[in-house]
């Protein structure tokens, strides 16, 4: 997924009479780039691009595509943006069971699938799950109903002390990133509902950190035992170790389609491997 750094706020969403400038505006200083610079990127000049951030000209629609593009605008907010010019939004929300989207889904299905034995899991930018395969089942074992029953949320599943927390070794480590990420995404998509999620997930009881945890002993990246952070789980007796991997779809012309990530945890150690495809015998 695309992020910003954490602790950057997102542009507010205005409503559409305040006009489209104000919103590119906003974009441009999050993204901190100059009126030039866009200019330069979007085949415009900065005067053009400031009579647009201050309403004395109106942008073709083209030209806001154009400029949301450079800015890296998320293809939600793009509609966002198509409205308050006072164009018609471009990008269709379908939703994910539409038989528009059969094929799709039906690719991510297989795709999963043929991950195991390793886990992977398919969520939308609340981390709701939609789907997920039996390497992801298998480390659900032994969760109490009520926080798997649907919509299944990634995050609270993971963080909850009921859920998957107590499992995780390294906890303390595993819950920063989770909270980083997600207040990255919250920067990037200004999205009240995951707001609320984080604050929820947030609260629930934290680790403590223990001594002999990477953040508080720091090794050089060439003397550590991982190139990436682990997450290290307790399963039936053993400690498996997985890195985490998130892949987006490419040029999404749909907002579904463009808030979806498959999660992939790759082994991170020839103990998980071995233990995993053992599975499969």
């Amino acid at each position: 997924m695309t992020m910003v750094p954490p602790g950057d706020a997102a542009p507010s969403t205005a409503p559409a009479d305040r006009g489209v400038g104000p919103l590119l505006r906003a974009w441009r200083k999050q993204r901190r780039v100059s009126q030039l610079e866009l200019a330069l990127r979007a085949d415009s000049s900065a005067r053009h691009i400031s009579f647009i951030e201050t309403g004395r000209s109106r942008p073709s629609e083209e030209m806001v595509l154009r400029l949301a593009e450079h800015l890296d605008v998320p293809v939600r907010e793009r509609n966002a943006l198509l409205l308050a010019a006072g164009y018609a939004p471009r990008y269709p929300e379908t939703p994910l069971d539409d038989p528009a989207l059969d094929s799709l889904r039906a690719g991510m299905e297989r795709l999963i699938q043929g991950y195991e034995p390793y886990p992977a899991v398919v969520v939308d930018a609340m981390y709701n799950v939609h789907a997920a395969n039996r390497g992801i089942l298998m480390l659900l074992d032994g969760i109490p109903e009520r926080l798997l029953a649907p919509p299944l949320n990634a995050m609270r599943l993971t963080l909850h002390p009921e859920g998957l927390a107590p499992r995780i070794r390294n906890l303390h480590e595993w819950r920063g990133h989770l909270l980083s990420q997600m207040e990255r995404q919250i920067a990037l998509h200004r999205s009240e509902p995951l707001r609320r999620l984080y604050e929820e997930v947030a609260a629930y009881p934290a680790p403590e950190e223990r001594p002999g945890s990477r953040e508080a002993n720091p090794e050089p990246l060439e003397s550590a035992p991982y190139f990436a952070l682990p997450m290290q789980i307790e399963h039936e007796g053993r400690v498996l170790s997985f890195i985490s991997s998130i892949s987006t779809f490419n040029t999404p012309m749909d907002v579904t389609v463009a808030e979806l990530a498959i999660e992939t945890f790759l082994p991170a150690d020839p103990a998980t491997v071995k233990y995993l495809q053992s599975l499969m015998s």
